[in-house]
């Protein structure tokens, strides 16, 4: 071998090694989120914006359905193998901060100067959620409320007009499903509006509050407060479900996932600001304003408070059990992604409520801004605590045994109760 061909090998192996080594000291953020194919391609060009202006840090993003994040979550935090960053609703991920096993936020590594300037940045109450015991935990992917989505076209097939007879109560969103539903026999092929089950925090609860009734006391001590209340939107559930008017149950398709095919198979149903994008998504010719737009959650026809769907948020959380350089970086990318709430408003639809973006006329000009805007301003944030997801469980069975056991609402309200009230004790 030539001594030229010998200094040759020599610096390429050198080279190898370096090139190596810097692979070797790159430190892995392992991110866990739920499926969202518009958002996977926005984060995806984030993350590799991200990596080249941090290249210490690589980042490795992990999706999972939505509905099964938190068990997947769950049993990963069980044997001590949590990802380094997650996201879930705030119900399901506050349990997580009360039992210390989230870090509070690392201002600084996320690029402010301070935690306050971090509360500064975004609207007023949307990180109350994650603020526990004087520490914030973390920094919003999403903070939603749900409105309601309607097929023009759907309407339009009944001799209906969406724009005059869309329903604005209880009562007539009855009898305009009731005008919407085709069957077969005892089989709904077309649904006219169906719930988004098993999401019971989100709508059940602010339909018994409008009649009067809440969840938990002021004093905390009690639940489902007014029988009355809680009475009624029972039976309207019973109606609801196949022993009743038979026009709708948790047995069927979730009206979410079929309604952006404009199949002729569901004229309403409830989703966020987020759904624009998957419809546009998913169909491209199904437009706002002429295949569908989005109407204000009703209200009883003698409710004494006009409250429309909670807001609920998806924030990033980042593991305590990482290291310290883990939850350094994985804080960094939070901060980076933080600033990108445009981006994500204008790709994917959903809302990083900062100042800057909802006083935009990005924001507001997107379709339906201002009936999604109107109901938040009637919404307080959902029910969340330790207990949250049990509790959300018991409005559950509490449903299904009217709609779909056929038991007598007064006796599912007692059993309601007391379900309830354990969880709040933690005997669930």
């Amino acid at each position: 071998m030539s001594k030229q061909l010998f200094r040759r090998m020599s610096f390429l192996l050198l080279a190898l090694m370096m090139a190596g080594g810097a692979a070797l000291a790159q430190t892995e953020i392992v991110y866990w989120t739920h499926e969202d194919p518009n958002r996977t391609a926005l984060e995806d060009e984030l993350i590799l914006k991200f990596e080249a202006e941090n290249p210490d840090y690589k980042v490795v993003r992990v999706t999972n359905p939505s509905d099964q994040m938190g068990q997947l979550i769950l049993t990963a935090f069980a044997a001590n193998r949590g990802p380094d960053i997650f996201n879930m609703d705030i119900p399901q991920e506050f349990p997580y901060i009360v039992n210390a096993r989230v870090t509070p936020v690392d201002a600084a590594a996320a690029g402010y100067a301070d935690t306050q300037a971090i509360y500064d940045a975004y609207l007023p109450g949307v990180l109350d959620p994650v603020t526990y015991e004087g520490e914030l935990y973390g920094l919003p992917l999403e903070v939603t409320n749900w409105a309601i989505y309607l097929n023009m076209n759907v309407f339009r097939s009944a001799g209906l007009d969406p724009l005059t007879d869309y329903p604005k109560t209880w009562e007539q969103m009855m009898d305009v499903a009731e005008k919407l539903t085709i069957r077969d026999g005892d089989i709904i092929t077309r649904r006219g509006f169906d719930f988004r089950y098993p999401y019971y925090l989100n709508f059940m609860v602010p339909m018994a509050e409008q009649l009067g009734g809440k969840l938990i006391s002021d004093d905390g001590k009690s639940a489902i407060v007014n029988d009355a209340a809680w009475l009624r939107v029972l039976e309207y559930f019973q109606q609801w479900g196949p022993n009743g008017k038979n026009l709708g149950s948790p047995t069927y398709t979730a009206a979410r996932k079929i309604f952006n095919l404009d199949n002729n198979d569901i004229g309403m149903m409830e989703s966020g600001q987020y759904q624009a994008a998957r419809i546009m998504h998913d169909n491209p010719g199904f437009k706002p304003g002429e295949g569908w737009m989005v109407i204000p959650f009703p209200q009883w026809e003698d409710a004494v408070a006009d409250v429309a769907e909670p807001y609920y948020g998806h924030y990033w959380l980042v593991n305590a059990q990482a290291s310290k350089e883990k939850q350094a970086g994985a804080w960094a990318f939070l901060g980076f992604l933080s600033h990108h709430a445009a981006d994500f408003f204008e790709r994917v639809a959903i809302l990083q409520p900062t100042q800057s973006l909802v006083n935009s006329d990005l924001f507001k000009d997107s379709p339906y801004s201002d009936v999604f805007m109107s109901d938040l301003a009637k919404a307080h944030v959902i029910y969340y605590g330790e207990d949250s997801p049990k509790v959300q469980q018991v409005l559950k069975d509490a449903v299904e045994a009217v709609m779909l056991q056929g038991k007598d609402p007064a006796d599912v309200l007692k059993t309601m109760r007391e379900g309830v009230e354990r969880a709040m004790r933690g005997e669930l």
